[in-house]
């Protein structure tokens, strides 16, 4: 059986308890039995290949112990061991146990079993178990349907907010062109989309030994604030090879005041796509006296200008509010272009993120340290013979090829302008107010006709319209009189 196939197989089982209810659910069930299965085959590994390395989780509550044997444990006394004794005590992990340990413990923080039926539990074990982690092929395919997964969040309600198309932060990455031992920080990492493509862009380019592999490994920073995307991202990152993603914080980045952050936490690269049209809660506005507001996008912006050092470079996903807006939004694009150089603007179309958003949306590359002289626009267009991406038709890495071969390298050198690049001076931008969004002004516009024209035939149109309704009319008196 494909790995594709058991995945399918799995999720069906699901469907038939009743205790689970929509995606979010579902795909929060199978993360944290995904999650157990994941770091029990990982442990077993590293018990024979380091010494004295003992599980973060009790010996009872280890995968091997409870789940391994086809015919263990099942009906009530499953429903009863998890809910009571496995869930319980994974909540209160002592965090002093080490690095792995907090990271179980923060991933069963907020965690829940939804299934009734310990029946329907044991055939979804058994089904888990015929996946083996530590085989390299069995893990990437694996990790491909895991993609999946995460994909499906799209269908999930709000839960769709914690999935960027990958296409979108493969091309980020590969612009940003991350280096092992350059700390990376991801503010809000949803399900650790940038994280994973950062990491398989080291790999593919820089980590040639096991020394760079641990320099990567330990210049990573993420924090995620709900629960559910929280326990995907830690379990991509045990999916990639990450034996400790005690790095990956269950926290609110924004609940910390700006100017809290010292030198000493700056970072060479912040790559992100921050919630938008989303409020903070009360009080958050607080921590940022210069920019008061409670709009997430806002408060990230500033956040990240602040926590980059000098010559740190960013790649930020914004939707188009954020380039027109006024008031706050115009004294954070100032302060931008003051601290940082923002030298391009990847402008998006709507069904980018669709189904979970249809909104425009860009991508913002900057460098702390000097200010902004010019923008460089590049518009990127849906593909000929389609008109929008969609679920069935998404956007591909390939369908960036030419913003990228456009883009000059790191020097970003020989860029010129047409029909989908321009430039704009930083002086043009305060001259509207700092209005960053600025349409492309090599397209031209659709020609609608003269307004005396078309009104003109409109009235002639409205006046044959009248005539048929009179004909109609009398048609309809006379029948009814016959």
């Amino acid at each position: 059986m494909s790995v594709r196939t058991l995945v399918k197989s799995i999720q069906d089982i699901m469907r038939k308890d009743t205790g689970v209810d929509g995606d979010a659910q579902r795909i929060s069930q199978l993360c944290w039995m995904f999650f157990l299965k994941i770091i029990d085959d990982q442990d077993q590994e590293l018990e024979l290949t380091k010494d004295n390395y003992t599980s973060p989780i009790p010996l009872d509550l280890q995968w091997r112990a409870w789940a391994a044997n086809p015919e263990g444990i099942t009906g009530d006394a499953l429903l009863d061991f998890v809910n009571l004794n496995l869930f319980t005590k994974l909540k209160s992990l002592p965090t002093a146990a080490g690095p792995r340990a907090k990271v179980v413990r923060d991933v069963f923080e907020d965690a829940y079993n939804y299934m009734k039926s310990g029946q329907l539990m044991r055939q979804m074990i058994n089904k888990i178990n015929e996946v083996n982690f530590n085989n390299l092929t069995e893990r990437q395919h694996f990790g491909d349907i895991y993609e999946q997964i995460l994909n499906d969040l799209q269908n999930a309600g709000n839960a769709g907010e914690y999935y960027t198309p990958r296409a979108v932060t493969a091309f980020m990455v590969q612009q940003i062109d991350p280096k092992p031992g350059e700390v990376m920080f991801d503010p809000a990492c949803g399900t650790g989309g940038f994280l994973t493509c950062a990491m398989r862009h080291m790999r593919d380019n820089y980590v040639k030994r096991p020394e760079h592999e641990a320099l990567m490994q330990a210049s990573l920073r993420a924090v995620e604030k709900k629960p559910l995307p929280h326990m995907l991202c830690v379990t991509n990152m045990l999916l990639n090879g990450v034996e400790e993603p005690n790095f990956v914080r269950h926290d609110n980045t924004l609940a910390r005041p700006l100017v809290s952050w010292t030198k000493d936490e700056r970072v060479d690269i912040v790559l992100t796509n921050p919630p938008f049209g989303g409020k903070e809660e009360d009080g958050i506005e607080g921590n940022f006296p210069t920019f008061r507001t409670r709009e997430t996008a806002d408060l990230f912006l500033a956040l990240i200008i602040r926590l980059l050092k000098s010559g740190g470079r960013a790649a930020v996903v914004l939707p188009d509010g954020s380039l027109f807006g006024e008031g706050i939004k115009t004294r954070l694009k100032e302060h931008l272009m003051e601290e940082c150089n923002l030298h391009t603007i990847v402008r998006l179309p709507n069904s980018v993120f669709k189904p979970y958003a249809s909104i425009g949306t860009n991508l913002l590359f900057f460098e702390k340290g000097t200010p902004t002289q010019d923008i460089w626009y590049w518009e990127h267009r849906v593909p000929e013979g389609q008109k929008a991406y969609s679920m069935t038709k998404p956007i591909r890495l390939d369908h960036l090829d030419d913003c990228a071969a456009w883009w000059g390298g790191a020097a970003r050198a020989g860029r010129v302008e047409g029909p989908q690049a321009w430039k704009v001076t930083a002086d043009e931008v305060k001259a509207r107010g700092y209005n960053l969004d600025i349409k492309n002004p090599h397209t031209v516009a659709a020609d609608h006709g003269d307004p005396e024209t078309l009104l003109a035939d409109l009235g002639r149109a409205e006046a044959e319209v009248a005539a048929l309704q009179g004909q109609l009319k009398a048609i309809l008196t006379e029948a009814l009189v016959r």
